[in-house]
């Protein structure tokens, strides 16, 4: 093989690699994640900053991963980690981290106005459940669907149980992960 062969088939591999990668990238596919009322209603679930501005709240699916799915804020063209922060309260906080450590609240938005709380309500070993709360406190459950219609839970997850702080996301303390994931009963 000529030292031209050579360079072309290294320029060939090289397009076809830069083709892949681009379609690796473009095939994160977007879950809308709703609150589902007791009637089968879906209710919109949104990120609001201190200003009132709302933004989407996602899970992204990213090269066909169906069993461990992010859940990000889009503010912008920035996709903000959703997580549940550390903190004492009865039911635990859910919220987006801004880059600059800026909080967004998560909201549930039902179509009568209004804003319902979205929080962690309950831990089963390494999995909090995720609902939203009525104003009469009732539990609604929040998923994430699919283009196809396809649907997952949004949970909580802990990867050290033991430990009330998992990590900091840019300097806010958090307690555990928000991931979309396959539909699990825990009790």
């Amino acid at each position: 093989m000529s030292k031209r062969d050579a360079i072309q088939r290294i320029i060939v591999v090289a397009i076809l690699f830069l083709a892949l990668a681009a379609s690796a990238s473009a095939g994160a596919k977007i879950w809308h994640v709703k609150a589902v009322h007791p009637d089968g209603q879906l209710i919109d679930v949104k990120a609001i900053d201190e200003n009132g501005e709302i933004y989407a709240v996602k899970a992204i699916e990213t090269e066909g991963n169906l069993h461990l799915m992010d859940v990000k804020a889009l503010v912008g063209d920035q996709k903000l980690p959703v997580k549940i922060l550390v903190s004492d309260d009865k039911y635990m906080p859910v919220k987006a981290i801004g880059a600059d450590g800026t909080i967004f609240a998560i909201k549930a938005l039902p179509p009568e106005g209004g804003k319902l709380d979205v929080k962690g309500v309950s831990r089963a070993g390494n999995i909090i459940n995720i609902k939203a709360i009525a104003k009469d406190g009732e539990f609604y459950g929040i998923k994430a669907i699919s283009p196809e219609g396809h649907v997952h839970d949004i949970k909580g997850v802990k990867m050290y149980p033991d430990r009330d702080e998992e990590t900091k996301v840019n300097g806010v303390p958090v307690y555990a992960h928000i991931k979309a994931m396959p539909q699990i009963h825990s009790y």
